[in-house]
């Protein structure tokens, strides 16, 4: 479910990781790589921050 609504809101949720994670400059071909796959945007964005995938996955879950 999760994986569905990333790719039906793309824009919508990539706006709200950039926004969430603002410091981690994000580049779109690693967005676009790990569009759709909740566990390769929360590894994505815990090697970019060093946030913990847990605190990544919860906040993921509420965007979605």
């Amino acid at each position: 479910m999760a994986t569905s609504n990333m790719n039906e809101n793309w824009t919508n949720v990539k706006s709200q990781i950039e926004s969430i994670w603002r410091n981690a400059d994000f580049e779109d071909a690693e967005l676009k790589r790990a569009r759709g796959n909740l566990r390769k945007m929360v590894s994505l964005i815990h090697e970019k921050t060093g946030e913990s995938k847990m605190e990544i996955r919860q906040k993921m879950m509420s965007i979605l």
